[in-house]
């Protein structure tokens, strides 16, 4: 015996069936996260006209453009780590981020080929592998996800660097090294587009397989449950 009543052993089981469970709180539209990027999005717009402003070359508004460009940057770096640090992922985020990357991105590729500083395969190989890779996520997210690899990182920072260096305006061995820059961005992002598509594919294939083993299993616990006909 325990020298509890047995009645108030009853109230305090009956009392701790009755305490609510933790729930996780769901992290509001309004946090630091979702609000870097808006800043983001909203930057997009700031930028392309900046670096257009007038014939599109004048080196003080275009210093502004690669400000704009490379605050974006920043944000981007921070708003996911923030979002899964401190539990702030949300819906809109998950959505609104890679849109935001993309955006700003490809408006700074499409600016840059349009005032002749860059040319059109650059800019068409790097939209095409970003847009390429983001359709073949959704095209296997139903069997996992892709994560994100060291070398898409590096891809990333490259484009980054390249991008901001062709935004400035830049004459001799600068010019030439951004050239460079501009060119091991465009070797990564071949390179790490052919590896995502390599994951995809493996990805998708364990999948399929997964799910046949499932349906066989499924198929033959009916079976057995039948039994013997008579």
């Amino acid at each position: 015996m325990t020298g509890v009543p047995a009645s108030a052993a009853g109230a305090s089981a009956a009392g701790g069936a009755g305490r609510p469970k933790t729930v996780r709180r769901q992290a509001g539209l309004w946090n630091i996260a979702n609000i870097l990027t808006m800043l983001r999005l909203v930057l997009v717009p700031a930028f392309v006209l900046l670096l257009m402003h007038g014939d599109g070359y004048d080196p003080a508004w275009r210093s502004f453009a690669w400000a704009a460009f490379a605050i974006a940057m920043i944000t981007d770096l921070f708003d996911g780590h923030l979002a899964r640090a401190y539990d702030l992922v949300t819906d809109f985020g998950k959505i609104a981020d890679p849109i935001a990357d993309k955006a700003i991105m490809g408006a700074a590729l499409i600016c840059l080929s349009i005032l002749g500083d860059l040319p059109w395969w650059v800019t068409g190989v790097i939209l095409f592998r970003e847009l390429g890779i983001t359709v073949m996520r959704f095209w296997v997210i139903r069997h996992g996800v892709i994560p994100a690899s060291r070398g898409g990182k590096m891809k990333t920072l490259a484009q980054g660097v390249g991008v901001g260096m062709y935004v400035l305006v830049m004459t001799g061995p600068l010019a030439t090294l951004r050239w460079w820059v501009m060119a091991v961005a465009v070797v990564l992002t071949v390179v790490t587009g052919l590896d995502y598509v390599k994951q995809a594919v493996v990805l998708r294939r364990a999948g399929l397989a997964k799910s046949r083993e499932a349906l066989r299993q499924r198929s033959g616990e009916t079976s057995a449950g039948r039994g013997p006909a008579r």
